[in-house]
């Protein structure tokens, strides 16, 4: 990557207001020093986050605050708490620091909020890789918004999500947290997140910036030797998007080192890159404990000083969870090692975003007496984006199931588990596994409930846990769904943390078979005769090929990526057939462990070929789902020339050819043949969620800009060069329904920053 480090400056962020700046101007060292770093109230023994070593821990909350403070950490989302009364206790310690702090300035709170606000009581929604498999970045800008309103009416004011790694290796835990392997799918879907949150007030945080999913095996923290070509050209244009069209107002460092070099202590890329180059102006937090990291983990600092100033330096502004290490960036100011001037300027940055949130002048006399975090808008957008998400694998006529099927058994350990709906940045998952004694604290009823209320005649036995070698129950499970009409196989994950489930931060894999015996349950539960659907609640894509067998697998196979709290209803309605399957794969699903890293977008040196036995194609391909309905792609009109520069439209009419109503999923993929350096086979162009009548025809137009189709050539500029470009339109990366072709004329372009990044869609009926 051609970023040339330049010396950073100690001038204020730029464009602060004049308050903020007689407020710096005002403040003492360790007022400064306050207002970069959080405190965590409530943190406990329990794991939610990553430790090395000892356990750190921060000094009293008292002595804390003394002097104001930046951050208040996961208020409601470290422990079960009643939103009402731990609200009141928010607005009473809010005051506190308007009155006893010589200052007067309130602590930003901030929450996760990845699949919905991660606190007791609030509504859970699909796990991000559900948004990719939706392909409907309207629908999850809803979903962002309904969870900015419920954070912001609890005096939440920055969220830390979306997640914009692009999924690398499906044995990575955090695949779950990840919204597609697609670099412009994770874009336009991460950007409507965060512009959906940021309408409601409160701040998103982009994670993790950036490289942390190309980790080596997919193994948790472990290294990234991406090349700065992988680097410009897959894992930032997600980041880019966010700031440049979705205004993001807060990034986060990726833990990771990329070549030997922290990100965490790599100003090329938090200063030179996301603020020079790309015009970013809020603030940059830490990943939690990322700071002593540098030297606990990374080794590339001696103490928690040195390892504070090396972040400060590179662009962190905020150290989160915690005070463990800025603290003592007073004694590097004291030695002369570090000039004040970069402490102003990260405290500058702090207040102009409290600023802007409102928190210089906010009222805390009346907190919220009566809140809901789970209403109707909440329960109506969580079973929408769970309905679109869901993907049809495989179907020989089972589904949809007949009005009166008889009776139904559903086995399986997730079968009649709230918690396997869920995915592991859910509280349940999260927080509520450390405290059994609650309750969840809201409905989410279970796909055994869900087929129950919809069909009535539900029999169900687990028959197997979803981790372990217990097969003392596949006996009683094969009998029940011996004796059943159909038998509905629901089986996956348990997302958790830290090796505690299948899937999630920390839990990698270096296998995808499904855990434990739910393969053998799934064969002997078909070896009965009895048509079988299997129902896959996951967080990554696991090597099922066996289960897609046309001879030997179930009849049906529906995949749901984590569906959140109205996952149970919204399978039964496709079950049933009272919707219509239009979920794509994110993802490819794999053909082996061993075929990982693979993603659609190799090059033909990345597929297979005959120089090799091993084979990487997946058995099913990236943008592949099955409807109950039919669609026909035709007419694909591309324009003949444009100069490199400039966009081209490229249109295509889709119809409805099958007898129910249903929503086809437009891809448009790009191949060039010959480039100066190697380009994918396939490469996603557009795409378009177009709902369908039976017989109904919509023309579909693209105006894509010329960024979809610039790379980074040989000197690592990001350009677009003159030459043929195939185009093409079809159900999945893999399938082509028609092709044109396009020349791009005129000298080779480089971009810039006022490109546009995003194709506009037009959609005209009849």
């Amino acid at each position: 990557m051609t970023i040339h480090r330049t010396d950073v400056g100690a001038a204020l962020a730029p464009g602060v207001s004049a308050r903020v700046q007689a407020l710096v101007a005002d403040m003492t060292l360790d007022e400064k020093l306050a207002q970069l770093v959080g405190y965590w109230v409530d943190q406990g023994d329990e794991v939610v986050a990553p430790r090395s070593g000892e356990k750190v821990t921060s000094t009293g909350y008292a002595d804390a605050t003394v002097h104001g403070l930046g951050h208040l950490t996961r208020v409601y989302g470290t422990r079960p708490v009643d939103p009402v009364e731990r609200a009141a206790w928010l607005w009473g310690e809010q005051r506190r620091l308007q009155t006893e702090t010589r200052l007067g300035i309130p602590a930003l709170v901030h929450e996760e909020c990845l699949t919905g606000f991660a606190a007791w009581k609030a509504a859970t929604f699909p796990t991000p890789l559900a948004w990719g498999a939706s392909f409907d970045p309207e629908t999850v800008e809803l979903v962002a918004s309904a969870i900015g309103r419920s954070m912001r009416e609890v005096g939440v004011h920055q969220g830390l999500a979306p997640v914009l790694d692009v999924v690398r290796d499906p044995r990575w835990g955090r695949v779950d947290e990840c919204i597609a392997e697609d670099p412009y799918v994770v874009g336009t879907i991460g950007t409507a997140y965060v512009r959906g949150l940021q309408s409601a007030g409160v701040h998103a945080t982009l994670k993790h910036f950036v490289g942390y999913s190309g980790s080596q095996a997919g193994r948790n923290h472990a290294p990234v030797h991406a090349g700065p070509r992988e680097l410009q050209d897959v894992f930032l244009p997600p980041f880019e998007m966010a700031v440049r069209d979705g205004g993001v107002r807060s990034v986060m460092n990726s833990y990771t080192e990329i070549d030997g070099v922290p990100v965490a202590a790599s100003g090329e890329l938090l200063t030179d890159l996301l603020r020079r180059r790309w015009g970013f102006d809020g603030t940059v937090v830490s990943d939690y404990f990322a700071v002593d990291f540098l030297r606990s983990m990374h080794g590339i600092a001696g103490s928690p000083g040195e390892a504070a100033q090396i972040a400060l330096e590179a662009g962190i502004d905020v150290e989160l969870p915690g005070a463990d290490a800025f603290p003592h960036l007073a004694a590097r100011v004291a030695s002369g090692d570090l000039a004040e001037g970069l402490i102003d300027r990260a405290v500058a940055r702090v207040l102009a975003e409290k600023e802007d949130l409102g928190l210089l002048d906010a009222d805390f006399s009346a907190p919220p007496r009566d809140v809901d975090l789970d209403d109707a808008e909440h329960r109506a957008l969580a079973y929408r984006l769970a309905l679109e998400s869901a993907v049809l694998l495989r179907n020989d006529g089972v589904l949809p199931l007949p009005a009166a099927p008889g009776r139904i058994a559903v086995i399986g350990p997730n079968g009649d588990s709230a918690e396997a709906l869920m995915g592991c940045y859910s509280f349940a998952n999260h927080v509520l596994a450390h405290h059994p004694e609650f309750t969840m604290g809201f409905d989410i009823p279970t796909v055994r409930a869900s087929l129950a209320a919809r069909f009535g005649d539900v029999v169900h036995a687990d028959g197997v846990t979803v981790e372990g070698t217990d097969a003392t129950g596949i006996p009683a499970a094969v009998d029940l769904a011996r004796s059943a009409d159909v038998a509905v196989v629901v089986v996956g994950d348990r997302a958790g943390l830290f090796g505690r489930g299948t899937v999630g931060e920390g839990n990698d894999a270096d296998s995808l078979e499904l855990p434990g015996l739910q393969r053998r349950l799934v064969e002997e539960v078909v070896a009965t005769g009895t048509p079988v659907v299997m129902v896959l609640l996951t967080g990554r894509p696991y090597a099922i090929g066996w289960a897609l067998d046309e001879a030997s697998g179930p009849a049906a196979v529906v995949q749901a990526f984590f569906p959140g709290e109205e996952g149970g209803p919204a399978l039964a309605a496709l079950l049933a057939g009272d919707a219509t399957p239009s979920g794509r794969l994110p993802v490819s699903l794999p053909r082996s462990a061993g075929a990982q890293p693979y993603s659609h977008l190799h090059p033909i040196l990345g597929g297979a070929t005959d120089i090799t036995s091993a084979d990487p194609t997946p058995v099913r391909p990236f943008g592949f789902g099955l409807s109950y309905t039919t669609f026909r792609r035709e007419g694909l009109t591309v324009d003949a020339e444009v100069r490199a520069g400039d966009a081209f439209a490229a249109s295509v009419r889709v119809t409805n050819t099958g007898p129910v109503r249903g929503a086809d999923v437009v891809q448009l993929y790009a191949h060039r043949a010959v480039a100066s350096v190697t380009r994918p086979v396939a490469q996603l162009v557009a795409y378009a969620r177009v709902e369908l009548e039976p017989g109904e025809t919509a023309e579909v137009r693209f105006q894509v800009p010329a960024s979809r189709l610039a790379y980074s050539d040989r000197t690592l500029r990001r350009v677009v060069e003159p030459g043929e470009v195939e185009l093409r339109v079809g159900p999945t990366c893999a399938e082509v329904d028609e092709a044109g072709t396009l020349r791009l004329t005129g000298p080779t372009y480089e971009l810039r920053p006022d490109d546009a990044r995003v194709v506009a869609v037009e959609l005209r009926r009849g």
